[in-house]
Formats: structure tokens, C-alpha cells, sequence
């Protein structure tokens, strides 16, 4: 190799040994990120057998129910106070953090909020 060209590839050595550190990607991260798949606004159920859907209120009569193959409008049956909404053959009934959607012939029973299901504090015991 000759003299003169020592500085140059000693120079290219040292550029890309900098350039490990930093990245030219223009959209973020590039590595593996996780992205967040929960509906926007709704809240989610989780069932017994290890199934969920997530209800978004729409309007002061109705939900949008989400499930895990469709989306559909549920509107409140009886009063401005009910908990019941229905579209066809599907009813959803929600009782604070619980609920219940049957969807025939598929029935989610023991539906809950997470993290609603918090034990009440126990009192302390007097000696």
C-alpha cells in the first residue's frame, strides 16, 4: 500500500466506526416495537375462557360493541336507566366493572374490567 493512501483508509476506518452509533432511518426506532392494538376509548371485558371485547359509548342510547370478529352498534333497550343493549340476537347487559354478552350461539359470561377486581382492604385488627 502506498504512503498516501494510508491517511485516507485510516480516515474511512475512523468514519465508520461513528456511524454505528448513529442512525439515518427517518421514521423512529428501527428496531421491534410494540404497537398497541387496544380500541381507542373503549373499555375492555375479559371473560371467562380467556375471551374479550371492549365497548365504546357512541351516544346516550347506544354502544359500539367490539368483538373479536366483528363490530357492531348495540342500542339500550328499556328505559334512559338501562344497562341492556341489543342489536338482533345480540345483548350485552353491564353492571358497573361486569358484564355479559350473548351472541348466539356463543354466550361471554363473567365478563370484567381489569384491575376492577380489586380485594377491599382488610381492617386492622384491634389487640
Amino acid at each position: 500500500m502506498k504512503p498516501c493512501h494510508l491517511p485516507v483508509v485510516s480516515l474511512s476506518a475512523l468514519l465508520l466506526a461513528a456511524c454505528g452509533s448513529v442512525s439515518v432511518w427517518p421514521f423512529g426506532e428501527s428496531g421491534p416495537s410494540e404497537i398497541r392494538r387496544d380500541p381507542s376509548n373503549a373499555t375492555e371485558y375479559r371473560c371467562d375462557g380467556g375471551r374479550k371485547f371492549y365497548v365504546r359509548p357512541i351516544d346516550a342510547g347506544a354502544v359500539w360493541l367490539i368483538a373479536p370478529d366483528r363490530e357492531i352498534r348495540l342500542a339500550r333497550t328499556g328505559g334512559a336507566d338501562s344497562n341492556r343493549y341489543s342489536a338482533g340476537r345480540v345483548a350485552l347487559e353491564v353492571s358497573g366493572p361486569t358484564a355479559t354478552l350473548v351472541d348466539p350461539p356463543t354466550e361471554f359470561r363473567n365478563c370484567k374490567v381489569p384491575g376492577a377486581e380489586k380485594p377491599a382492604a382488610e381492617p386492622p385488627s384491634k389487640p
